[in-house]
């Protein structure tokens, strides 16, 4: 599961790197596609504060300038 995050996570930050700031909820349809299209079947993404991140690991996105951060979760069945 790290793997994959880790994969979610380099794949948003290559694409934030290369675009400007987009709207958190943007940010996270787009993730959301790209969870989808791996089958995860049961997952969360949240969009928190930076004060809010208990796990950088977990951390998949940033948006609205740096100033809010999309968290991952995989659900276990």
């Amino acid at each position: 599961m790290k793997r994959f995050a880790l994969l979610v996570a380099g794949c948003a930050l290559a694409t934030s790197a290369l675009a400007a700031p987009k709207p958190c909820e943007e940010l996270k349809a787009e993730i959301e596609a790209k969870i989808q299209a791996q089958n995860v079947a049961s997952y969360t993404l949240e969009i928190v504060t930076n004060d809010e991140v208990k796990d950088q690991n977990m951390v998949v996105g940033s948006c609205e300038n740096g100033t809010k951060k999309i968290i991952y979760q995989k659900n276990d069945n």
